[in-house]
């Protein structure tokens, strides 16, 4: 048996033949959905003033965010009642998935601006230890 693509015999066809054949029911056109999600304002965290760099972008270009990756382990239960969270938040919202990037960004960016949220955090963690 010989399974060198180019030694197949002439009877074999093309394995690509009439890919253009469209079935039949299949001519009309698809029709493209737009319009689902409103644009929504960018999202603006205000921070401290910080002297400009060679990194950042001057004039009307926006700077360049370099961004740092953190990570969470989480135990299995929590692990599943947060998917299940986030697919009712996606299912509120009216759209396909809400992330874990967009949880997590959102719940440290609440933390960061108010300072009774910050406290209660302290003193969750406190409780934990």
């Amino acid at each position: 048996m010989n399974f060198n693509p180019g030694q197949i015999g002439s009877g074999a066809g093309s394995f690509r033949a009439n890919m253009s054949a469209t079935p039949p029911g299949d001519a009309a056109p698809t029709e493209r959905l737009t319009g689902f999600r409103q644009p929504r304002p960018p999202r603006t965290v205000t921070q401290p003033a910080e002297p400009r760099s060679p990194e950042r972008s001057t004039g009307d270009q926006p700077a360049r965010i370099q961004r740092t990756r953190r990570t969470v382990d989480l135990p299995a239960a929590t692990h599943r009642a947060l998917d299940i969270w986030q697919r009712e938040a996606a299912d509120r919202l009216g759209v396909a998935r809400v992330t874990g990037q967009e949880v997590l960004t959102a719940l440290i960016d609440r933390l960061l601006a108010d300072p009774k949220l910050a406290s209660q955090i302290v003193r969750a963690i406190e409780d934990r230890r």
